[in-house]
């Protein structure tokens, strides 16, 4: 349900979510140095290498890790992609090097602590308290690897491609007729058949058989460790077989109560702390770039209060759903949320009670806005059990409320209280 919860926040489109808000939020992913140790588990060869997270232990880990020209690999670790490309705010470019090990503690430096800016992490960019020193590879091939769940056949699917290095999406434009679809039937799992298709769509030119291997090891990965992607980019082949170049992993949150070790792996640092705050009072919120806070009991309700305030020229500044159950502790940590917030101008809290009791909604409201010390103006409408309950204890309070007939009448309040 959270899954659908925030793929419903992210529809609203480019209208209101900004490139790095529509990351993938609600599923947990690991760094590249977790991920490379969980792999190592799983038999998967993965390039040798140390995490470091002080000055002091660079040095140590460069010498240990240098190839034959002496040089070894420092790689930020971040939960964003374009790491190679991005920029540091302090102007350093790259967020992975390859350099001599005299030199690593010097570059190491510039990167450790500091804040990267990429494609993918938006303008705020991501603290980098991690630095994964490797082993420099020497590839002979690089390929594309993924398992995904397919919507269509309700299981897994692997895509794989004899080309690498770069995003599917280019892969599948530029080499269409080397894109391999293997589907899986999550009652039998991947066959050794269906393993060996895999290993020859990849063009594989070292023993086939320790590929294939390979192949079984990360299928074993996703179903075991309750994976949404397991995406290896490059898959690359040295003289010796098939290795992990670099991995991208995704959990499914459903699966926390099974999984508490890689649940315990999450790094609150590289999230928004609002949603780190909301996940521990169960609410659903997801940051947006607009000045109305909302408060909504429902996903559907919560999307369709979005759209009408744009549609009344304003712009939602998050998506909060309280569920359908909400206690008062949940509606004071939820206005705690809005109200920290510093683009936030407005407030519309939108309740239809059906499970929810408007009575029991409006006390917490209440409460909630006397303990919080609401500044801006804070628009409610309220409709469903118990109603009129409700709006006398909002009508009776001594908290500055503006009340609303409807929807469509909360959102034309609220966009006006901000002129």
């Amino acid at each position: 349900m959270l899954h659908a919860l925030s793929r419903a926040a992210r529809s609203v489109g480019p209208r209101t979510l900004t490139p790095a808000q529509a990351q993938q939020l609600r599923f947990l992913n690991i760094h590249e140095y977790q991920g490379a140790e969980l792999m190592s588990e799983y038999g998967i060869n993965v390039p040798e290498g140390k995490a470091v997270t002080t000055l002091e232990e660079v040095l140590p880990a460069a010498k240990a890790l240098a190839d034959d020209k002496n040089e070894v690999v420092i790689k930020s670790q971040i939960l964003a992609g374009g790491r190679g490309l991005g920029t540091f705010k302090s102007g350093f470019k790259g967020g992975v090097h390859i350099v001599p090990v005299d030199k690593a503690r010097e570059v190491a430096a510039k990167m450790l602590g500091g804040t990267l800016v990429t494609k993918q992490s938006g303008e705020k960019g991501k603290p980098v308290n991690t630095l994964y020193l490797a082993r420099k590879m020497a590839l002979e091939r690089e390929m594309y690897f993924a398992i995904l769940l397919d919507r269509k056949t309700s299981g897994p699917v692997i895509i794989a491609c004899s080309e690498g290095g770069t995003s599917i999406e280019d892969l599948a434009e530029k080499f269409p007729e080397k894109i391999v679809k293997v589907n899986v039937d999550v009652f039998r799992g991947l066959t050794p058949d269906q393993a060996r298709e895999v290993v020859a769509g990849l063009g594989v030119r070292t023993d086939p058989d320790a590929a294939a291997e390979q192949i079984q090891g990360l299928y074993r990965l996703f179903v075991e460790r309750d994976c949404t992607m397991v995406e290896v980019n490059p898959l690359a082949e040295t003289a010796q077989g098939l290795i992990a170049a670099d991995a991208k992993l995704g959990f499914d949150d459903n699966a926390a109560f099974r999984q508490k070790d890689l649940f315990a792996l999450a790094d609150a640092s590289q999230e928004d702390p609002r949603e780190v705050e909301a996940h521990k009072y169960d609410l659903n919120y997801i940051g947006l770039d607009g000045s109305i806070g909302c408060m909504v009991n429902g996903a559907g309700l919560a999307m369709a209060t979005m759209d009408i305030i744009k549609l009344r020229g304003g712009s939602p500044a998050n998506f909060l759903d309280v569920g359908g159950n909400a206690s008062e502790e949940q509606v004071v940590a939820a206005f705690k949320l809005l109200t920290s917030d510093p683009q936030v101008k407005a407030i519309l809290v939108n309740i239809f009670g059906g499970i929810m009791r408007c009575d029991v909604i409006a006390s917490g409201i209440v409460n909630a806005a006397k303990q919080v010390g609401v500044k801006v103006p804070l628009i409610v409408r309220l409709e469903g059990t118990n109603v009129e309950e409700g709006k006398r204890i909002l009508r009776e309070s001594d908290v500055d409320i503006i009340a609303a007939n409807d929807l469509d009448d909360a959102a034309s309040k609220a966009v006006e209280s901000l002129q």
